[in-house]
């Protein structure tokens, strides 16, 4: 069994966007990525099959798809879909999110 504090991973990279490895194992894979206000978790996608979650922990922005604003994300939202499909976020405050990748890439 493994206990992460995600309160010990709020750190920020002055160029907009802290990736921290979590979790990184044959079965999944966890990140936290930490955004300044204004940042962007770029859109993209993977060619293969599986799905993505990515879960707000703190702050406010938008899920995109496309480089277009999908749906508002908000503390506690999560959006979660297949990772060939285009996924990023945009940072409107500063923003930390939790993206699991299964099976890892």
């Amino acid at each position: 069994m493994k206990r992460i504090e995600l309160s010990m991973t709020k750190e920020y990279s002055p160029l907009g966007m802290k990736a921290i490895v979590l979790h990184d194992s044959e079965h999944f894979k966890i990140l936290n990525f930490n955004l300044k206000a204004g940042a962007l978790f770029p859109v993209h996608s993977h060619d293969l099959d599986g799905q993505v979650s990515i879960l707000v922990i703190e702050g406010e922005g938008l899920f995109l798809a496309d480089n277009e604003a999908t749906m508002p994300a908000g503390t506690g939202d999560m959006l979660i879909s297949d990772i060939r499909e285009p996924h990023g976020v945009k940072a409107t405050t500063d923003m930390r999110i939790v993206v699991t990748i299964a099976p890892p890439i």
